[in-house]
This record gives C-alpha cells, structure tokens and sequence, in this order.
C-alpha cells in the first residue's frame, strides 16, 4: 500500500471524479449528483487506509451505492416522468432513459438485475471490479451479469410478442 496523503488523493481524484459524477448523474436528481460525488470522495479520504490501491473505482463504486442509498431512504423518489425529455446526445446513457420502453423494461427488472446491468453497462465495471462492487466472489459477479442479461432478453423477447 502506498502512502495515502494528499498527493495520493489529488490522484484519485483526478482519475475517478469524473466517473462518480456520472455514476451519480445517471442514478439521483441533477441538484444532489455533485453533494453526491463530494461525499463519496470525502469518505475516500476519511477511510483511505482502507482503499485497496488494485480496486479503487471498484471500491468509490461501491462506496457510491451505500450513499445513494442513504441518500433515497432520506429523500422521497423522483417519479420516472421527472427525467428530463431533452437527451444529453454526449452521453448515450442519458440518450437510453428518454427511451420509454428501456425505462419499463428496466423498471420490471429486480433492483438487483438491474444495478448489475447498469454498473456494466453505464459505467462500464466488469470481471473483478464488478465482483468488488457487489461485494461477491468473481465467479458470483459473472452468473450474476449473465442472469441480470437472460431476464433482460427475456422481459424485451415477452414486450415483442405483446
């Protein structure tokens, strides 16, 4: 491990800031994404001694999920129909949530299935990394990703038929 000062944080910032904002940009409403970021980073620093220097997205990553979820038990939802209509033609996540059938078909996913799709597929966590942010072996990580899929092929292949 190395040492953990400023200079350490200065470099975790750098590297991962970015990566939480859109994490949180995807996840929460657009007033709480950087209150959001902010927290995640300041825990980074409070707990630095416990961030594995091979797993450091992986672990903000999971860090972020313990504070998104503090943050909705906190604050009411924010209903579906409040995302806003104007697509972000950057970012082809946001590009997704104005599609009104991925927002059903997710939302009739599991909570589960679908932050194992949306870690992979919005933020791009995969193998190992994904293992680290759900807090499960390796092996767990992958039948999960491969299951979160089935459903999801099945939920879009029963949407068809309809």
């Amino acid at each position: 491990m190395g040492l953990r000062d400023d200079e350490w944080f200065e470099t975790v910032f750098r590297a991962h800031s970015t990566a939480l904002y859109r994490y949180f940009a995807r996840r929460a409403p657009h007033d709480d994404v950087e209150d959001l970021t902010a927290e995640v980073l300041a825990i980074a620093w409070r707990r630095r001694e416990d961030v594995p220097d091979d797993a450091v997205l992986p672990w903000l990553y999971r860090t972020a999920g313990y504070v998104l979820a503090n943050h909705r038990r906190k604050h009411r939802p924010v209903p579906v129909a409040e995302v806003p209509e104007e697509p972000d033609d950057v970012d082809p996540a946001t590009l997704a949530i104005a599609d009104e059938e991925v927002r059903e078909v997710l939302a009739a996913l599991s909570a589960r299935d679908r932050r194992v799709l949306l870690l992979n597929a919005w933020d791009g966590v995969t193998g190992d990394a994904l293992a680290e942010v759900l807090g499960v072996t390796r092996g767990g990580a992958d039948a999960a990703l491969s299951r979160a899929r089935t459903r999801l092929r099945d939920m879009w292949a029963r949407r068809a038929q309809h």
